[in-house]
């Protein structure tokens, strides 16, 4: 029996901070120079890195966060969350990986589908025109599912 190859990857993006929203814009960017179709479903939190007033500034998460290896107590003092997120800005600059904005600029260009979830853009009563330009539409859940109804489509939850 032979593998299907992935064709196409649908990333599913429910939290802005910045490990979560560089993790999906890495693989989608990936995915886009290997010639696969990648799409990015950004619901609930996760629209906070479409939202034009909010995209620029996505923080590291401190608390409950293991990777970090900043105990709780400590994650949760006043500043911790500004001096990690600046740290890791600082070492995405240093990879010459693009700010959040430019970022979404890049995978539009690429071919990358961005679509914001209907549910979550009418629970945070978010306007279309607080979003990024480079969008590509508003989409229902059911809408999503159908454009991963074809062979050699994987989903990915982050």
């Amino acid at each position: 029996m032979e593998k299907t190859k992935v064709k196409k990857m649908l990333f599913i993006l429910s939290k802005s901070t910045l490990e979560n929203a560089y993790a999906a814009f890495v693989m989608a960017n990936g995915a886009r120079m290997e010639g696969i179709q990648a799409e990015i479903f950004f619901t609930f939190f996760g629209l906070e890195a479409i939202q034009k007033k909010k995209l620029t500034d996505l923080r590291t998460a401190t608390v409950g966060n293991p990777a970090l290896n900043i105990p709780t107590m400590l994650g949760g003092l006043p500043g911790m969350e500004a001096i990690a997120s600046k740290m890791m800005k600082s070492e995405m600059e240093k990879l010459d990986m693009p700010p959040v904005d430019e970022f979404l600029e890049i995978l539009s260009d690429s071919g990358c589908k961005l679509w914001a979830c209907k549910l979550a853009v009418d629970m945070f009563h978010i306007e279309e025109k607080d979003l990024i330009d480079d969008l590509d539409g508003i989409l229902t859940i059911g809408d999503f599912y159908n454009r991963a109804n074809e062979d050699g489509t994987q989903l990915l939850f982050i």
